[in-house]
């Protein structure tokens, strides 16, 4: 599947950039939207009742494909920072069918002994986002390229809900067999739009210049980089862990806070509150590709992050005051989510390497911080089931989302000062190397 030479690929190099723009954006987003079909359409289910040593049984699906997902993270920071353009197509369609047969095992094998599928489901797919955006990092379109492919994630969960949820009402398919049945459903779209972005050709020496060239990152090439910025790390991944781990629990459980809330019977309603949140993010992510200056960029992403942290708690404020309805809260808590999640998923890091002019490749860090923001999540679900077992979905949920809109400004506030003198401490290094020159 690399036909460099195809007529797609030389239409692509000659084409208009407004073109070649909404030709990735697209086959990035349909793609990716398929892909999440292989992972998220179980969260449709409530398997409601069911518990295994204690512990509800949905509670043990979604922390064992957590690990898998985690644990795909921190296998990622090598592979994805490594992987070579011409394994892309192959990685990824290697990846999806482990996770497809994962869940036709899962559908054989009686419960709760296919619990541990959950993990080998979760495992190759924690490797695919990073194989994904290869195709569009690096690239001076690469805000929106990015922001279409991240934006697929919120667009995504709420159709891959709604799918689940159909084939439960409507189709008859049990619990068991709907994320199977889902899988089959999408296989052959995302065959088609993983052959079209496979089409792209790669980033242009004008996109090199303005972006710095992207190259792959041995051992001592991260380890190098990770010294170079590694309170700036800390403080971000930090805020990203609190965000993963408040997205993932708002993804795995929002049937149960459906539920709660008594709209639990309508599965239109996952698909309803996504697109506004998906069409909002994207004309933010977009307007970014404007600011040709990456420093300026990577501070204007920072201030996006705050703004969504703080979103969120403000949002919870209004829902408990009875100011908003439920799917108004549900749409603006999911607003201030994606604007703090989105950056770090696909222009935050970019803009970093290229404010830094750092020949590296964004695999690496965002894999880093990947990794560790799924280790948050798996955290909240032992925290939430050992700790606050008692405590409903949703107000869990909206204790969360305080946690995170306090905690996560404050992180961000420090990551933007961090990288903001370190950015006029390499101009000084510049101009003194230049002046010495």
């Amino acid at each position: 599947m690399t036909p460099s030479t195809s007529r797609i690929t030389n239409w692509l190099k000659q084409t208009h950039s407004i073109w070649f723009t909404i030709y990735a954006s697209l086959a990035a987003f349909c793609l990716y939207t398929c892909v999440y079909a292989f992972r998220k359409t179980f969260a449709a289910a409530t398997f409601e009742g069911l518990a295994f040593a204690g512990i509800n049984y949905k509670v043990w699906l979604v922390t064992f494909q957590v690990i898998g997902y985690a644990l795909s993270k921190f296998v990622g920071i090598k592979i994805i920072s490594e992987l070579k353009a011409h394994s892309r197509a192959m990685g990824i369609l290697l990846m999806v069918s482990v996770a497809g047969i994962s869940w036709l095992l899962f559908a054989l094998v009686p419960a709760p002994y296919n619990i541990i599928f959950l993990f080998f489901n979760g495992l190759p797919l924690g490797m695919v986002w990073g194989m994904v955006f290869g195709y569009l990092e690096g690239r001076r379109m690469t805000e929106v390229l990015g922001a279409s492919l991240a934006v697929s994630f919120i667009f995504s969960a709420g159709l891959c809900r709604s799918v689940g949820a159909y084939l439960i009402r409507d189709w008859g398919t049990s619990e068991y067999w709907m994320p199977f049945v889902a899988s089959c459903i999408f296989i052959l779209p995302l065959l088609l739009f993983l052959y079209l972005l496979n089409q792209l050709p790669p980033p242009s020496d004008l996109d090199e210049q303005l972006r710095t060239k992207r190259l792959p990152m041995n051992n001592e090439e991260r380890t190098r980089f990770t010294k170079t910025f590694l309170p700036g790390i800390i403080l971000f991944v930090l805020a990203y862990v609190l965000l993963t781990a408040f997205r993932d629990f708002r993804d795995n459980f929002s049937a149960e806070i459906w539920k709660s809330l008594g709209m639990g019977n309508n599965p239109s309603i996952y698909t309803a509150t996504e697109i506004p949140v998906s069409i909002a993010v994207l004309i933010c992510m977009g307007s970014l590709m404007l600011i040709k200056n990456n420093k300026l960029a990577l501070m204007v992403n920072h201030v996006i992050i705050a703004i969504g942290m703080i979103l969120i708690g403000v949002s919870n404020y209004l829902f408990e005051s009875s100011l908003i309805t439920a799917p108004t809260w549900m749409i603006l808590v999911g607003l201030g989510l994606y604007l703090g999640y989105i950056p770090f998923n696909s222009i935050f890091f970019d803009r970093l390497i290229a404010a830094f002019q750092y020949a590296g490749t964004v695999g690496f860090i965002m894999y880093v911080a990947d990794s560790f923001g799924y280790l948050g999540s798996v955290s909240v679900l032992f925290f939430k089931e050992f700790g606050f077992a008692k405590l409903s979905w949703l107000n869990f949920f909206l204790s969360g989302g305080y946690i995170v809109s306090i905690s996560g400004t404050l992180l961000i506030v420090g990551s933007m000062i961090y990288f903001h003198q370190k950015y006029k401490g390499w101009k000084n290094e510049l101009a003194q190397d230049t002046g010495k020159t």
